[in-house]
């Protein structure tokens, strides 16, 4: 089958409510399925929300605030909200790429959960290199992290937000074989609209792939909350998700800036005729001149073993 229907999920969080937002995303599942897509992909960090008070608020003042509540709602794999999430995929065969937090031990991640149609997670990979403001909530990645699933949807590479500024992390996705990649970002700040539009149609291109964009949708209610300083940065809104084929033609765009389910039908075989052209990694390549080495490794903070004398 060379046609294959996706969706981005442009909604917005039920903010730092673990349930309610994974009482949302099973309902936003459904309603792909409904739609015939066979793939839908959820902005960053949309479980339980994207830490905007980092760009709003004095670290002292949010460390004692919205840190916590972010720590207590964050996901843990195999936990409830995973389970939920699995079950969901599993009974509408979708394809299901979740932006959320993900904690291990005392460290939050800014992580995408990647689970096939059967139900199977096939890997939670995290954010190479928070970006600024982020660092105040992340941990950083690692090198397994740069790599590529094969879903019933084809291979399928991801990365977050400002990662797709660092050309060496793109090709090292790139170079795997992806078919389709996703894009995850934080909705709300005006200022990146023009960098997500540049960013993803550019990855299409070098990348000859389809590229599944999403942003979130900020609430006014959020905004609100987080004070007067944050009605001077954000904007209610503020949704540019969009799905782009190979080349950086636009197939579908969000239209009204809020919460909306994005879908668009891929022709997979224009992958091959846009590859006959410009193959990045195949007869465009030159390795005889330039290569990429990709440490792949998870480093750990202790070795444990047994002393030699």
């Amino acid at each position: 089958m060379t046609r294959k229907k996706v969706a981005a999920a442009q909604f917005a969080p039920v903010y730092l409510d673990r349930s309610a937002t994974t009482e949302k995303s099973v309902a936003i599942i459904g309603q792909a399925a409904a739609a015939g897509a066979s793939l839908v992909v959820f902005p960053e960090t949309f479980l339980p929300a994207y830490p905007y008070w980092t760009l709003a608020i004095d670290p002292f003042h949010a460390r004692q605030t919205y840190y916590p509540r972010l720590f207590d709602q964050s996901v843990e794999l195999g936990d409830d909200t995973t389970q939920k999430l699995r079950q969901a995929a599993r009974d509408n065969g979708m394809v299901v790429v979740m932006g959320l937090t993900e904690r291990e031990g005392g460290t939050l991640y800014n992580s995408q959960l990647v689970i096939d149609a059967d139900g199977e997670i096939l890997g939670c990979r995290r954010k190479l290199m928070p970006t600024h403001h982020e660092r105040m909530s992340y941990g950083f990645g690692s090198g397994e992290d740069l790599r590529v699933f094969d879903t019933a949807v084809g291979k399928l590479g991801a990365l977050v937000c400002f990662e797709h500024s660092n050309p060496l992390f793109r090709y090292a996705i790139q170079a795997q074989g992806e078919a389709i990649h996703v894009a995850n970002w934080p909705g709300g700040l005006p200022w990146t609209n023009d960098i997500i539009d540049a960013s993803v149609r550019q990855y299409a291109f070098e990348a000859q792939c389809f590229v599944v964009s999403v942003t979130s949708a900020l609430s006014q209610e959020f905004i609100d909350e987080m004070g007067e300083a944050a009605g001077r940065i954000f904007q209610a809104g503020g949704g540019v998700s969009s799905i782009v084929a190979p080349g950086g033609k636009v197939l579908a765009r969000s239209e009204s800036g809020g919460e909306e389910l994005i879908v668009a039908e891929l022709d997979m075989a224009e992958i091959g005729r846009w590859k006959q052209m410009v193959d990045s990694f195949g007869h465009y390549a030159r390795p005889d001149v330039v290569r990429l080495h990709v440490n792949t490794a998870k480093p750990s903070p202790i070795t444990l073993g047994h002393a030699s004398f």
